[in-house]
């Protein structure tokens, strides 16, 4: 119904709009989400033929250009098959008018009908949107913001335009004046092309169907609203969901480092983005699909950063098996479970301090074969005791200037300058008393952030913590969690985090993974984990985390109450089922079985495999109907 071939718009010779392609067919609506300034309302303008710069390229409406056609010919369509709801409420009502009449003046300047039929087909369209009769005859200072919203809708929907553009339809609303305004267009927009233009994400969210996010100008990701959502590709997308508070957050919000500007050679986002490379600063990437997506990124999105694929026994006994885990640039992973689930074990196997039976790693995409000393510049670890890490023969200086001294990174007065700005990251004295002191002169928690200073004096791209704050108390344990996540915005720090404490997880990371007798029994988004469980041992490790309140306290139906374990269909189970045979150690069922309250017969003889359970993966047989299982 709409195609934007190639569209460029510029302002006094400042380039807004670059080379923009998109396609709208009718009942698709289409959100354009971006931060402030990167050309969203410029693009609904020049739809509108509206804007006053210079536009070039195509914008084609029923096979005709809307930039070639006549002046006279592009006002018989504004209004009438292609309409807008403008931002500024005040800009778009008349204050000497109420809001009927201008409601009628819009059908009545195309000359469609009389001014009898005008006020009846005004009047149907009021009502649609919420506005009885006695709010129509008042005048734009005598309504609220919503009430307002309203009428500029109805304004635009009068003439039952096949268009609908609308330009950040529900900014400064509450939000049930907001769910009001949404659900009003939900039901406009169902046999329209619509576009909707916002830098809310919640009401693109709402109404889209699909989402393209505008940046410097370029479109730099576009796709589906809902697997935009939950797994974003390109690392502009990715930083504006962590950006946006919702409800289901669980990981604090981090910004995006940095501002944008116009004036950028080669990728617009390559100043802010923490993976770019050569090329990106000096060429702008071309659109590509990649898969359901379309990327404009020279490295097909966020890129994975580190890669496993590991086994490892003890003697007759298996501590991982076929463990496998990815961690992106810039995210952070958590791998939770109880003691003796494999956690450390896994994180030594990857760091090659224990040698695997069997295993693959790659790091930025290459083959690990064996661990170089750029492997160690890349990656580093934070051991869950300080002990491991920091030798009592040496002094705090000596111990942070090693791995400087090892790389053999600056002379020795840009080293001391390091160890000092990462021991000030770490809120640390940069001091010569300080330097000067041995393991035995520091606190528990000083000597955790000795390590981690350690950890982190190279600039690695990845960081594993086992464990890394467990010896610190809650306030300093929040600082160094802010720290690293400081990092990450900055940096693009990819962390591994190994935890047993779920609380601690759900507030920095992205993902989890969930390790159960060295087997990972479901990773997934941490919100969607946290909230719709699937394994029952995931809902076991929620339901008995740790909780300042008294759970009794808890309404029964609450989340967060103690409860016994669910079957798969949500109804409790109040005693174990009776077992056909005790599942043991070596049993080639399920590792939970033997704890299961859900337990059937199957779960005793195979063992289930890690399956996609969309937006998530999960190791059992029977997880809740509700999630549809996807074939490979």
């Amino acid at each position: 119904m709409l195609t934007i071939k190639n569209l460029k718009a510029s302002y006094n010779g400042l380039q807004i709009l670059k080379d923009i392609n998109l396609n709208l067919e009718k009942g698709q609506v289409l959100s354009v989400i971006g931060e402030s300034g990167t050309g969203k309302t410029t693009l609904g303008r020049a739809v509108m033929g509206l804007l006053e710069g210079r536009c070039t390229g195509e914008i084609l409406f029923k096979g005709k250009n809307l930039l070639t056609c006549p002046e006279e010919e592009r006002r018989r369509i504004r209004g009438r098959e292609i309409a807008m709801v403008f931002q500024n409420v005040e800009d778009g009502l008349h204050p000497l008018y109420s809001i009927l009449y201008q409601v009628m003046e819009a059908v009545l300047i195309h000359g469609l009908t009389d001014k009898k039929a005008a006020e009846k087909r005004a009047c149907e369209v009021l009502e649609l949107v919420g506005l009885d009769n006695r709010r129509s005859l008042a005048y734009p200072h005598q309504l609220s913001g919503g009430e307002k919203q309203r009428a500029l809708i109805a304004l635009a929907v009068v003439n039952n335009p096949d268009i609908l553009i609308l330009d950040e339809p529900t900014a400064s609303l509450d939000a049930l004046t907001k769910a009001e305004i949404i659900a009003v267009l939900r039901r406009i927009t169902r046999e329209k092309a619509s576009l909707v233009i916002t830098h809310d994400i919640s009401t693109a969210a709402d109404l889209s169907t699909h989402m393209a996010v505008l940046y410097g100008g370029r479109i730099v990701e576009l796709g589906a609203t809902g697997d935009m959502l939950t797994g974003p590709r390109h690392a502009y997308t990715r930083g504006l969901l962590r950006s946006y508070p919702n409800m289901t957050t669980t990981k604090d919000l981090q910004g995006i480092p940095g501002r944008m500007s116009h004036h950028v050679e080669g990728c617009p986002f390559h100043p802010r983005c923490t993976q770019r490379i050569r090329i990106c600063s000096a060429e702008a990437p071309l659109p590509a699909v990649e898969g359901n997506r379309l990327i404009a990124c020279h490295r097909g999105g966020i890129v994975p950063l580190l890669e496993v694929r590991c086994s490892k026994s003890f003697g007759p006994l298996k501590v991982l098996q076929d463990v496998e885990c990815i961690l992106h640039e810039g995210e952070t992973l958590a791998l939770i479970g109880e003691s003796g689930s494999g956690k450390t074990t896994l994180a030594k196997t990857v760091m090659g301090l224990l040698k695997a039976d069997e295993e693959e790693i790659r790091l930025e995409g290459k083959k690990v074969t064996r661990r170089t000393i750029d492997f160690y510049k890349r990656i580093q670890m934070i051991f869950q005791n300080p002990g491991e890490s920091i030798s009592h023969r040496m002094n705090v200086l000596q111990t942070v200037k090693e791995p400087l001294d090892i790389h053999k990174t600056g002379n020795e007065e840009e080293k001391l300058e390091r160890v000092r700005q990462v021991l000030n990251e770490v809120e640390l004295p940069g001091d010569d008393a300080f330097l000067k002191k041995y393991p035995h002169h520091l606190s528990g928690g000083e000597a955790q952030r000795v390590a981690i200073a350690r950890a982190l004096v190279l600039n690695p791209k990845v960081l594993i913590a086992d464990e890394s704050t467990s010896a610190l108390d809650a306030s300093v344990q929040a600082k160094i969690l802010k720290l690293m996540m400081n990092l990450q915005e900055k940096r693009g720090l990819s962390i591994m985090f190994i935890t047993h404490d779920l609380a601690l997880a759900k507030k920095i990371s992205d993902r989890l993974a969930v390790l159960l007798k060295g087997r990972i029994v479901e990773e997934g988004p941490t919100s969607e984990i946290i909230y719709h469980p699937l394994h029952p041992y995931t809902r076991a490790l929620i339901d008995y985390a740790p909780l300042l309140e008294d759970r009794s306290a808890r309404p029964a139906g609450s989340r967060w109450a103690r409860r016994t374990h669910s079957g798969t269909c949500g109804n409790s189970l109040q005693a174990a089922p009776r077992l056909k045979r005790p599942p043991s150690a070596t049993s080639t069922g399920c590792p939970y079985a033997n704890r299961c309250l859900a337990v059937k017969d199957r779960c005793l003889e195979e063992r289930p495999e890690l399956i996609a359970c969309s937006p998530r993966k999960v190791a059992c047989f029977y997880p809740p109907v509700d999630y549809k299982i996807q074939s490979n």
